[in-house]
């Protein structure tokens, strides 16, 4: 069985929504477990808290992502970017929907090596890289 390398994104609190805002735009199905439904809230506040989340999206796109359940336990964006590659009708309406609200970093445009590329930030702080992996555009 060959291995798979599958982001999981952590998020001070709000990782239910974001969670839901990647289903928005990828589609699928999304499972989540709460604090409460393992026993494992320390608190009340802490209930709600994703404790783990798991997207399969409709088109192969998987990420899963829980909360840090005290805001020391949080581990912000730091050196990485989540990279989706695929055709360019899927990325452009993702790339849309993904840069909306975020920042754009690089805009999502003919690349020097000829592909569809784009770079951007989320408004939940997810870093992305979007390129189209079809043939070269012309």
């Amino acid at each position: 069985m060959p291995a798979r390398v599958t982001p999981y994104l952590n998020f001070p609190g709000n990782a239910r929504e974001a969670m839901e805002f990647y289903q928005s735009i990828f589609g699928g199905e999304l499972d989540i477990t709460s604090f409460a439904d393992i026993g494992r809230a320390a608190d009340p506040s802490q209930e709600k808290l994703v404790a783990h989340s798991m997207l399969r999206g409709a088109t192969g796109v998987v990420l899963m992502a829980s909360d840090s359940p005290t805001p020391q336990d949080h581990q912000g964006a730091g050196a990485f970017s989540v990279a989706l590659g695929g055709d360019a009708a899927d990325l452009t309406a993702y790339w849309t929907q993904l840069a909306s609200g975020g920042t754009v970093s690089v805009p999502f445009a003919t690349s020097a090596w000829g592909s569809m590329h784009g770079q951007c930030t989320d408004k939940f702080g997810t870093a992305w890289q979007v390129n189209v992996t079809g043939a070269p555009a012309s």
